[in-house]
């Protein structure tokens, strides 16, 4: 297991108290102090009090200057936005945090959950797809979805429009959970307005972006990553070949999780990303038979907690800053006015994906870069 695999897997003592708790959050809005960042400064000082203390000099000793942490007002704001929307925060840790996603390398340290909460506790698929969906496909989507609930198993998705609206609507009844991008509290899109409200009342929304954040482009790979972590296997239903949804097979693979495919028409381009995951050796899916057996192991094991993994013993809170501004400046320097495949840059640089995709979400929310359409990136300036 890596470094940063370990270090989000260490142990961890959830926050007992109000302040305990805005400590966390405020130490998770901190500039510069992505997942991994916060498990090391964690690990290295028990609380989140403490790690916030120590944070200016750490930025300092890795030549990051004029640091400030996130001022209290505005962690105060998003506590008093969240019980005005209903949401509870669930930390990692804690008995409510889904076992299933502690388990992946970089899982979200706390999220805002909005329902029934014990949803969090049943086995569940992912089922993803393109929302400009095929009538065909949506079809399969709502079979799917409709035969897994009857199975006792919850439909995960990401509230987008096509397919996902779909297998929420048609498993809203059995439990599903909609993994929000930007603030659990923010309707998106518009023409899923109902649905949102559904799925608080009967099912459940949970989102680790801050309470109030209207859902932008760089908020989708992360919420992916969250859709593949919470289940035990991912299906595709339609996947144009550069999409979101490839994403999240894709971090279904890094993750250990079954990855499965509805095949399509091969003239279809909403389905070419789907063949190709098959072709690459996802199962084929008919039904929901063929998706129970290939889960059925997952089933009948309990997956490893993540909680019980062996602390790191050389936590390197400096480092990780500066490794942060390191790995800044080499995107930087591969980025110019022309865009770039975001894949492309990925293998340039030769890192782990979800490692460039954390920095290239700094870089966006700072200005330095921005987002094309199809998956590109510029340097802005």
């Amino acid at each position: 297991m890596d470094e940063d695999s370990v270090s989000s897997l260490t142990p961890l003592t959830p926050p007992t108290s109000e302040d305990a708790r805005l400590s966390w959050l405020r130490l998770l809005r901190s500039r510069r102090v992505g997942i991994s960042t916060f498990y090391r400064l964690m690990q290295e000082n028990e609380t989140a009090e403490r790690a916030l203390e120590v944070l200016p000099e750490v930025a300092r000793a890795a030549g990051v200057t004029d640091y400030a942490i996130a001022p209290l007002k505005d962690i105060e704001n998003e506590f008093a936005a969240a019980r005005k929307a209903g949401a509870r925060m669930i930390c990692r840790g804690e008995a409510d945090y889904p076992k299933e996603l502690a388990n992946i390398a970089d899982a979200p340290p706390l999220f805002w959950a909005i329902g029934d909460i014990s949803l969090l506790k049943r086995p569940k698929i992912g089922i993803v797809g393109a929302r400009n969906a095929s009538s065909l496909g949506e079809r399969m989507a709502r079979k799917l979805s409709e035969g897994l609930s009857q199975q006792g198993l919850i439909v995960v998705s990401g509230l987008a429009r096509g397919i996902d609206a779909v297998c929420h609507k048609a498993a809203l009844e059995g439990g599903t959970i909609a993994v929000q991008a930007g603030g659990v509290d923010k309707i998106y899109p518009k023409e899923n307005t109902e649905l949102f409200w559904e799925i608080g009342a009967k099912g459940l929304r949970i989102s680790e972006d801050p309470i109030g954040v209207a859902p932008q482009a760089r908020h989708f790979p992360k919420r992916n990553r969250i859709i593949s972590g919470l289940s035990i296997g991912l299906v595709v239903v339609e996947a144009a070949a550069r999409s979101g949804t490839l994403i999240t097979a894709r971090n279904a693979l890094d993750q250990g999780r079954e990855v499965m495919a509805v095949p399509g028409h091969p003239f279809d381009a909403r389905a070419t990303g789907s063949n190709m995951l098959i072709r690459d050796g996802a199962a084929l899916i008919r039904n929901v038979d063929d998706i129970l057996e290939q889960v059925a192991d997952a089933l009948e094991e309990p997956r490893t907690v993540a909680d019980q993994a062996e602390p790191d013993e050389k936590p390197c809170t400096q480092s990780t800053i500066a490794e942060s501004a390191d790995l800044h400046r080499q995107i930087l320097e591969r980025l110019g006015p022309s865009p770039l495949a975001e894949d492309q840059l990925i293998r340039d640089l030769e890192q782990p994906a979800h490692h460039v995709t954390a920095e290239l979400v700094s870089l966006e929310v700072e200005g330095r870069i921005e987002r094309a359409p199809g998956g590109y990136l510029m340097r802005v300036g």
